[in-house]
């Protein structure tokens, strides 16, 4: 059911004459941003974090009240991580940067065999080595370019007015962009706010008064009509998509079927503005075979359902295909311990238009499907669909679910070596989208097959790549890019174009890769069932914005108690 606060903001709109206004003052102040030197964005930032922090609790309770989460209970942690504390940490990463002049150099620069230079990210000090223990965080740059930074501060080019569709399910998602524009493109921005979370842009607003203020940032509201005449808007320079791509393909090509492929086939869009975006993904999970023990099967399955319960499923990063190998003597016993943790986990408010009938869709293509508990109007059961064929034109392997379904997928393999050679034309190949995936591979098995394995992540052609991670992790550090594998055309944009996040400012990534142990500890904050999420993201956020000695033990011990 729709909180009566999410259901009223669904509903503003802002006028057409609001918008020609607000378009024209962006457009005056435009040139005005690019002049605008390093101290005085240093100073933007340090203001937008000032108000998060002042905001950040009534930002979250506002998240959790339109989710169907109790603000007092351990679950809403997640909408303070996935909310002011990720908006907090990436300003505080855009100021390291800004101290640098927009260069900040990576703790380590190095170049693999084949050439590509490899940009060594995470842990960036200290503290981050005690935080994330373990971790490793790289950008990988693109073959051939150099391994730039910063070029927006390095050669200031004419201002622009960008429009951002923002997203409806995290509520970082269009901070975090309004702030790649601002202060990694050097564009000034009007955000209209999806339908779904209207209601965030009151908090946007606030966390972003100074900006607003200073004439580089306005928000309005409404729905397709709205968002239709602002991408036509001859003012209007850039657009920034967070959605499908579908919605990406009704702007660009038109709205009908037959329209789209009209324009396609002529190559004359709607819209010849230059467009970045981030459109989903069918993220696949990754199982290596290895000699895992009981207890490592239990925890990689506890990450595997959390990687499908966060959010309610509603990400565009949600594990939805769990690959494992038909000669791995731990497969049967494994997707028992995923299938044992998922029910285990309470159900989730369905709380984004469309789930049932996407749901509902999944089970009339695969009547094998098995959920995990009842489903109501109010709630999409956690759904196994196993036995899915790995074949071209799959529907579990081409749609995302956007809903808690993960279909399992077994390929035919003897060895860990073979396997890795076969998932990673597996998944590049045969399931839609390059935005992001998970790999699980024990310490053994990636310290005897280290050159397969390394091979393997090298050619698997997605934005993110999680070792032992949640890929979502990967959004969240800010650090690493966002955003998906370079080479999609708009004709075939899937997963989307371009980067967010990206806080050092490489000027040609690749993609990211985080690796981490196989068994984390303490418990990681993105597991379902974690002990204390509120009490360690209250913490975190006071760490994020000040990363001292003083406030690090605070954080620990209420990890500890995970």
């Amino acid at each position: 059911m729709t909180s009566t606060k999410s259901a009223l903001s669904a509903l503003l709109t802002t006028d057409f004459d609001e918008i020609d206004r607000a378009i024209a003052s962006l457009h005056s102040h435009r040139d005005q941003w690019v002049e605008t030197s390093i101290p005085q964005r240093l100073g933007y930032l340090q203001a937008c974090l000032d108000q998060t922090l002042d905001i950040a609790e009534t930002w979250a309770t506002a998240g959790c009240e339109a989710k169907g989460i109790d603000p007092k209970s351990n679950l809403a942690g997640e909408e303070w991580i996935a909310g002011p504390i990720a908006t907090v940490r990436n300003i505080r990463l855009l100021m390291t940067t800004l101290q640098a002049n927009g260069q900040l150099p990576p703790p380590k620069i190095s170049r693999r065999p084949d050439g590509q230079v490899v940009a060594e990210i995470l842990p960036a000090n200290s503290i981050d080595r005690m935080l994330y223990l373990g971790y490793r965080g790289q950008v990988w740059l693109k073959s051939e370019t150099p391994p730039t930074q910063g070029q927006i501060y390095r050669e200031p080019t004419a201002g622009k007015v960008s429009l951002i569709l923002g997203a409806g399910n995290v509520s970082s998602i269009v901070a975090i962009d309004v702030l790649s524009k601002l202060f990694s493109e050097n564009q000034i921005v009007i955000v209209k706010m999806n339908p779904v979370n209207a209601y965030i842009g009151e908090y946007l607003g606030q966390a972003f008064a100074p900006l607003i203020q200073a004439g580089f940032l306005h928000i309005v509201y409404g729905g397709v009509d709205v968002g239709e005449y602002l991408c036509q808007h001859a003012q209007i320079e850039t657009i920034h998509i967070t959605g499908s791509h579908r919605t990406h393909d009704a702007i660009v090509w038109g709205a009908t079927a037959s329209e789209q492929q009209e324009r396609k086939a002529a190559n004359r869009p709607r819209i010849d503005k230059p467009i970045s975006s981030e459109l989903g993904c069918v993220t696949p999970i990754i199982v290596v075979p290895g000699k895992w023990s009981k207890s490592d099967l239990t925890f990689q399955a506890r990450q595997v359902a959390s990687t499908i319960a966060n959010n309610a499923s509603f990400n565009c990063l949600s594990g939805q295909i769990l690959v494992t190998g038909s000669g791995w003597p731990q497969q049967a016993e494994f997707l028992a311990a995923v299938r044992r943790e998922l029910a285990a986990i309470p159900p989730r408010q369905a709380y984004y238009p469309g789930a049932q009938d996407r749901y509902q869709a999944f089970l009339d293509q695969y009547p094998q499907s098995e959920p995990l508990g009842t489903r109501t109007p109010e709630i999409v059961p956690w759904t196994i669909i196993p036995d899915v064929p790995p074949v071209a034109g799959e529907y579990a392997l081409n749609e995302e679910a956007f809903c808690g379904i993960l279909a399992q997928v077994s390929i035919e393999s003897d060895s860990a070596p073979d396997f890795l050679t076969k998932v990673v034309d597996f998944v590049n190949d045969r399931v839609w989208g390059t935005l992001s995936c998970t790999v699980l591979i024990d310490a053994q098995t990636q310290k005897q097959y280290h050159q397969e394995f390394d091979t393997a992540i090298a050619n698997l052609k997605y934005g993110a790549i999680g070792v032992n991670i949640w890929s979502g992790m990967i959004f969240y550090f800010g650090s690493t890019t966002w955003g998906a594998y370079p080479g999609n055309t708009p004709a075939d944009i899937g997963s989307g174009s371009g980067f967010v996040h990206n806080s050092y400012l490489f000027d040609h990534p690749q993609k990211s890769v985080v690796y981490a142990p196989f068994r984390i500890f303490p418990t990681p904050a993105w597991f379902a069932n974690h002990k204390n999420l509120l009490g360690m993201a209250k913490q975190l956020l006071k760490l994020e914005a000040n990363p001292t000695w003083k406030n690090l033990p605070l954080v620990v011990w209420a990890a500890l108690r995970g």
